[in-house]
């Protein structure tokens, strides 16, 4: 819904606030479509028929399912709908409303190779307290941190290379934390590994970062 935006952007869903004249959807779909992407799940809700009329079922190379939520889900159930539109028992998961310069070949190839549940795209930040942050003991995550200030860090970048299985067994239409529910609790259990990415990061959520967006993406 973008409820810390209401005061800059209309009244539509966050992806779909104008970043430089365009949708900052617009951004993340050229990026997949220059990495090879074909086929693509939205996992939309609050006014979905904004995206759907404006991008319709093919955006370039792309394919759009739209996953539509009758009432929210949380980021585990909207996840977990997505998923029965995939015959894949793997897929990437993207944040719609943040944007990571990075190479999913690359994070695949990792992830396949260390045979991981879950792999999630790590940034390294300095001086900041809007994130939770992230332990690793070599590659593997071992903790979830709570939000406080730190000095130096590495963020959930929201960026996930995960297997269905972590949340097949959650019936479709169940409301649930993917945070909470399954990486907090599932996190000792299964293998969760990180993958530093330090490309360009911006997260649209908040007035400032939204502001600073305009700027940066011009140039697109």
């Amino acid at each position: 819904m973008g409820t810390r935006l209401k005061s800059v952007v209309a009244d539509v869903p966050k992806p779909m606030a104008k970043v430089a004249e365009r949708p900052f959807l617009t951004y993340i779909l050229d990026d997949l479509d220059k990495q090879g992407f074909d086929k693509i799940v939205l996992a939309v809700g609050y006014k979905y028929e904004v995206i759907q009329s404006h991008f319709g079922h093919r955006y370039k190379n792309l394919q759009l399912l739209y996953s539509v939520e009758d009432s929210p889900l949380g980021t585990g159930g909207a996840i977990r709908k997505a998923f029965d539109l995939l015959d894949e028992d793997h897929a990437f998961v993207i944040n719609g409303d943040t944007f990571l310069e990075m190479n999913y070949a690359e994070m695949e190839a990792y992830a396949k190779a260390q045979a991981a549940d879950l792999c999630m795209a790590l940034k390294p930040m300095k001086a900041f307290d809007r994130y939770g942050s992230i332990t690793l003991d070599g590659r593997r995550i071992i903790r979830f941190n709570e939000k406080q200030f730190i000095d130096e860090g590495l963020i959930n970048a929201g960026i996930y290379r995960m297997k269905k299985s972590l949340i097949e067994h959650w019936p479709v239409g169940e409301k649930f934390s993917f945070e909470t529910e399954v990486m907090e609790k599932e996190v000792a259990n299964r293998l969760f590994i990180g993958q530093l990415i330090e490309g360009y990061f911006i997260d649209i959520g908040i007035p400032e970062d939204f502001a600073r967006a305009q700027n940066e993406f011009s140039q697109y």
